[in-house]
């Protein structure tokens, strides 16, 4: 109430409704995404070539079961 009496310009300045439409934030944008992005598709394209070179070595049986053995390893 003192405030609209002494500066009412004030008052109507702080009383403007807040903005509706909220603000989007972009998503990083630029040569570090890029880079992690493709990074991470060399690091796979890798390990499916791994995988597929075990496969033409080993044969599919013993390929199977050095997954199982490895498996089984981690827990």
């Amino acid at each position: 109430m003192l405030a609209a009496c002494r500066n009412p310009a004030y008052l109507n300045r702080m009383v403007q409704p807040v903005s509706a439409q909220p603000q989007l934030v972009a998503a990083p944008q630029g040569r570090v995404a890029s880079v992690i992005l493709w990074g991470a598709a060399a690091i796979g394209g890798l390990a499916l070539l791994a995988a597929a070179a075990l496969w033409f070595h080993y044969g599919s049986t013993v390929f199977f079961e050095m997954i199982a053995a490895g498996i089984s390893a981690c827990f």
